[in-house]
């Protein structure tokens, strides 16, 4: 079948429905209920995965070998309730509850970030509190956004409230921009987590950083959430909260492929906006990212 054919699943897998038997999966969840500006990150799975027949199976740059080495399968999207977003929520965490409960590990094509709070709920059952690297550009934990307590600008705040993170063990990348008030992300500070502003990422590599947070959220089972919004609008303009100074995609890169060799349970690829990038770049590049995911989860060989 030519790449331009067939049914788009990611990277032209097999779609199943049922995660048993499966040591990973890419699921969906086209939601965008949460966010508080521009909307659209429902259409991102489905670009995502329609750009994603671009991939090819083996990682040139570090040999790894995810099909060879693990059983993989697009297991679809949720089906989520467009009106009414705690019921989506609820939904999102029975889907999860099912993937964790049978030992698969789920990399979520996003949707907008109000998902990865649902999601970790079924990760603190399953693993209990979880070490955390976030990649963003915004730091995800208000109390409230217009009066509500869950939204794409809270997950992290519910997080840390619901008891589903390990605090020591939580690292946020890229954060940036204009903010609420001066000391926005000092809350994170206060609750041990470990925040590496964008601006200590200019113009350098972020390979040595890895071993410090490596160092740092090791010892325990991890999740992975990336907001494409962590990258440079002028690599990633299709999302809903751009920020410029941003994150190059080499060091987006950097930041995955150091976290080969822990525990990693999960991870999302969320915020990608096809109405804001119509030539599918951002989804594009959210498909590699998402990809590189697979990579580096436990069990996948090198070749």
């Amino acid at each position: 079948m030519p790449r331009s054919g067939g049914i788009a699943t990611m990277m032209r897998l097999p779609a199943v429905s049922d995660p048993a038997g499966l040591d990973a999966c890419f699921i969906g969840i086209p939601f965008d209920t949460g966010t508080s500006n521009r909307t659209g990150t429902r259409f991102g799975p489905r670009q995502i995965r329609a750009e994603s027949s671009l991939l090819r199976p083996y990682n040139m740059a570090t040999r790894a070998a995810p099909f060879d080495s693990l059983r993989v399968a697009d297991i679809g999207d949720v089906a989520v309730n467009p009106y009414n977003l705690l019921d989506s929520i609820g939904r999102i965490e029975q889907a999860f509850d099912r993937i964790a409960a049978v030992g698969c590990r789920p990399i979520t094509l996003g949707g907008d970030h109000t998902i990865t709070l649902p999601i970790l709920r079924a990760m603190r059952r399953k693993h209990g509190p979880v070490g955390l690297v976030h990649v963003d550009a915004h730091a995800d934990v208000n109390d409230t956004m217009f009066g509500e307590k869950i939204c794409h600008g809270t997950p992290f705040r519910r997080a840390v409230e619901e008891g589903l993170l390990d605090c020591s063990r939580v690292a946020q990348i890229g954060l940036r921009g204009t903010g609420y008030s001066a000391g926005d992300f000092d809350w994170c500070r206060k609750q041990g987590f470990r925040v590496i502003q964008a601006e200590e990422c200019w113009h350098r590599s972020l390979a040595p950083m890895m071993a410090e947070i490596r160092e740092r959220v090791g010892g325990g089972p991890v999740y992975l959430s990336y907001d494409i919004d962590s990258l440079d609008p002028a690599f990633a303009p299709g999302t809903g909260t751009p920020e410029i100074g941003g994150l190059t995609v080499p060091q987006g890169l950097e930041i995955i492929r150091g976290m080969a060799g822990l525990d990693i349970v999960g991870a999302d690829l969320v915020e990608v906006s096809p109405p804001y990038d119509p030539l599918g770049t951002t989804a594009l590049t959210g498909a590699n990212l998402a990809y590189e995911m697979l990579c580096v989860l436990p069990g996948v060989e090198h070749r």
